[in-house]
């Protein structure tokens, strides 16, 4: 059984998260120079698969007892506010042009951008600490896909208009205020629990 409101929670908080991470901008770049349905599906297929990789790690997490994992997703939240609040968005490496523009050249140069991009990065990170603070890994994992999934399209297909309207500091300090109430709200249940 699927819970709406884990999901819709994980789904905003990767969505802020990822927004101004560099797979927005990469999106952006893959879809001015191939077709978007192409590029679109290399990149979701990779995000697929990092989503199921976080979601395996945090259920393995919630083997751990409840206090401690309440302590150990708590700082690693508050670690990934600081993360954000820190870092420094520099502009991206050019991206390679595929020879040719077969779907399977550009999806595959999608996936393998995303692929080594996002191993290990943050949101991926996050999902795994939501995957066990909830222990839902289908919500925890559907929210956390359709997120980086929206965050994508939205880079492959309007990503600059929508940085142009919406500062990117901003996205970023959102992101960031939910992961640091998410890391106090978790060690706060570590302290009373």
């Amino acid at each position: 059984m699927i819970s709406l409101t884990v999901t819709a929670l994980v789904f905003g908080v990767v969505f802020l998260a990822e927004l101004p991470d560099k797979t927005a901008l990469a999106g952006l770049v893959l879809g001015t120079r191939y077709r978007a349905s192409y590029v679109f599906a290399g990149v979701a297929a990779a995000f697929a698969l990092h989503v199921t990789l976080a979601v395996a790690a945090g259920s393995v997490l919630t083997l751990l007892p409840q206090q401690i994992l309440h302590v150990l997703t708590g700082v690693l939240f508050l670690g990934g506010a600081a993360v954000l609040l820190r870092n420094k968005h520099e502009d991206d490496e050019e991206i390679r042009k595929p020879e040719n523009q077969s779907f399977w050249k550009v999806s595959g140069a999608g996936f393998m951008l995303i692929l080594v991009a996002e191993f290990g990065d943050l949101t991926q990170i996050m999902t795994a600490n939501l995957a066990a603070r909830y222990d839902d890994p289908l919500s925890v994992g559907l929210g956390a896909v359709l997120a980086l999934w929206s965050v994508a399209g939205l880079g492959i297909v309007g990503g600059k208009a929508l940085m142009k309207r919406v500062p990117l500091k901003l996205i970023t300090r959102i992101a960031a205020a939910l992961m640091l109430s998410l890391g106090v709200w978790s060690l706060w249940e570590a302290a009373t629990g």
